[in-house]
């Protein structure tokens, strides 16, 4: 009896043609923007009077008289608190719904869904500024706190601690319950003589749990101060930077000098002080993946549960701490979030929740989602399934790092000048996000399909591609549901009503006779919550909660691959 055929790997070098569309969009929508905001750095004018050259004389005067400083030391004491509860709160309630057994930890799958899609940066803080109207006497000392400068710092602080819990908690703990998974990823579970064989893998070799959680957790931490570092919404509707400066953010600074004084050199200095530092932990959270062999995998759907084979299964007390951890969780939620259940309770609709204003919204959302997610998929079935460069092909990913965590508002000059010089400004084409490859994204499918490539005795197809493809429109939807929440892109380039998203729309309410009663649900209406939250608990029981996160992933073979 003959043993079947190895299925065959096709070659490493389509792995490096896979990842050419992605290393194009990266040189067009992040390494060309950034050169021309560094560029732009070294002059003065460029809106209302002619560009002049002026070498480091903006970076002299910002760092000389202390305003980069004062808004990075605030932008990071905003992080402080969503911090501790992404490294300590998170984990800990990952740990109780990981012990307490199948069906609490996928009630608790969808609870966390409900905080993630209903999220609106512009939408909660308009909330907290419906509440602290003065006809608001319950939270009367928040509002005289925030008129005042000694005080309006801390009071920024609690708002956006208290309005972000929900959020952060979610998505934290949906990273860390696959690395809790480490453990349950059955032994031998790639093929002897298959696909995972051809690209350089033997059987595996994994970490345990501990170091998987200790990577993760490094990687929310590094996650959390670089989207900290952008904060811009919550400052611009509350205080707008006030009063006396006192809660400016650095992603306000670069608004304020750049569109607001129209000088294109001072805020572009900001971006490109602000892009060195996201730079840097992009790079240091790459080498972190890289140096740990960290990958992502699906588990059997029949694989035990985690920590079956060490004893520890769903009992009794594990089930009711658990259930416990996710009530306490839901509690601190529901008063975190008060402010904005109330708004949208109360709330009138406006134009903000026009269907004009939605479609504004959420088709260039979702287009710039699709290239953006597609490009990257493109990329990560290269680099993480064909591995062009054997084991040590995730290191590919460093050429990428330094804009993993860059937004739009470290490129927002450059890219805004791009438009104007397109004569595209105020046109619907404009609203669509101008990054063409999410890093992010590119990442996170990379190191699945490492994973699903070691470990299958399938072909590329069936192995590799198939399996991730979930993945890739997962990420899709996540990328559409951030890009319509963004206010500041969206807020540069359309000026005229019509084009208004509508955060943009509830941010132009908020500056008229409705202020005190704003649309606070227009940035989430009812049937975008369903069908996202339909979409997210589908995702969530049958593809999310089979993801295993592991380190230490396996010994390469002495064969060439």
């Amino acid at each position: 009896m003959t043993s079947p055929t190895p299925p065959q790997a096709p070659s490493p070098a389509l792995g490096w043609l896979l990842a050419v569309p992605a290393l194009l969009g990266t040189l067009i929508s992040l390494v060309l923007p950034t050169a021309q905001t560094i560029w732009l750095s070294l002059q003065r004018g460029g809106v209302l009077r002619e560009s002049t050259y002026v070498g480091f004389a903006n970076y002299g005067r910002l760092l000389g008289d202390g305003e980069f400083w004062r808004a990075a030391w605030f932008t990071l004491s905003l992080v402080a608190m969503p911090l501790l509860v992404a490294v300590v709160v998170a984990p800990l309630l990952a740990v109780a719904l990981d012990r307490a057994g199948t069906w609490p930890r996928r009630a608790g799958r969808i609870a966390l869904s409900l905080a993630i899609v209903t999220f609106s940066p512009v939408g909660v803080a308009a909330a907290w500024m419906r509440g602290l109207a003065p006809d608001a006497p319950g939270l009367a000392g928040l509002a005289e706190g925030l008129r005042d400068p000694a005080t309006a710092p801390g009071t920024l602080r609690l708002i956006v601690a208290a309005g972000t819990f929900g959020v952060v908690c979610a998505l934290a703990v949906m990273a860390f319950l696959p690395a809790l998974r480490a453990g349950s990823v059955p032994q031998g579970f790639s093929g002897a003589q298959g696909f995972s064989e051809a690209r350089g893998f033997s059987g595996p070799s994994r970490g345990g749990v501990g170091p998987a959680m200790l990577v993760v957790g490094v990687l929310v931490a590094i996650a959390t101060v670089a989207v900290g570092l952008q904060t811009f919404s919550f400052g611009l509707v509350l205080t707008r930077g006030g009063p006396e400066r006192s809660t400016e953010t650095l992603a306000g600074l670069e608004y304020d000098s750049a569109f607001r004084m129209a000088e294109f050199g001072p805020g572009a200095s900001v971006a490109t002080l602000t892009g060195v530092i996201l730079g840097v932990l992009g790079i240091v959270a790459t080498v972190v993946v890289a140096a740990s062999r960290l990958s992502v995998t699906l588990t059997p759907r029949t694989a035990p549960e985690p920590g079956a084979a060490a004893g520890r299964g769903a009992g009794t007390v594990g089930m009711a701490v658990g259930i416990v951890a996710l009530v306490v969780f839901l509690a601190v939620a529901l008063v975190c979030a008060w402010p904005w259940i109330d708004g949208v309770l109360a709330s009138p609709t406006s134009e903000a929740g026009s269907l004009r204003s939605q479609v504004n919204t959420w088709v260039p959302a979702i287009g710039g989602a699709v290239v953006s997610v597609g490009v990257a998929y493109l990329a990560a079935l290269g680099i993480g399934g064909l591995r062009p460069l054997g084991r040590g092909s995730e290191w590919l990913l460093l050429v990428f790092a330094p804009w993993l965590f860059v937004g739009t508002g470290p490129l927002g000059v450059a890219n805004w000048q791009n438009m104007r010089n397109m004569g595209l400004i105020d046109s619907f084409l404009a609203l669509v996000p101008p990054l063409l490859v999410s890093v992010p994204a590119l990442l996170v499918l990379t190191l699945l399909c490492k994973g699903l490539a070691e470990r299958t005795d399938k072909d590329f197809f069936g192995g590799v591609f198939l399996p991730s493809l979930p993945m890739a429109g997962i990420l899709a939807g996540a990328v559409a549901l951030m890009n319509a929440q963004d206010l500041l892109w969206t807020l540069l380039v359309a000026q005229k009503p019509t084009l208004f998203t509508a955060p943009v729309a509830q941010m132009a309410q908020l500056g008229s006779f409705a202020a005190a009663k704003p649309d606070v649900g227009a940035a989430t209406p009812l049937l975008v919550v369903a069908v996202a939250l339909v979409a997210v608990v589908a995702a969530q029981l049958l593809y999310l909660d089979r993801l295993a996160i592991t380190t230490n992933g396996s010994r390469a073979r002495t064969a060439a691959v």
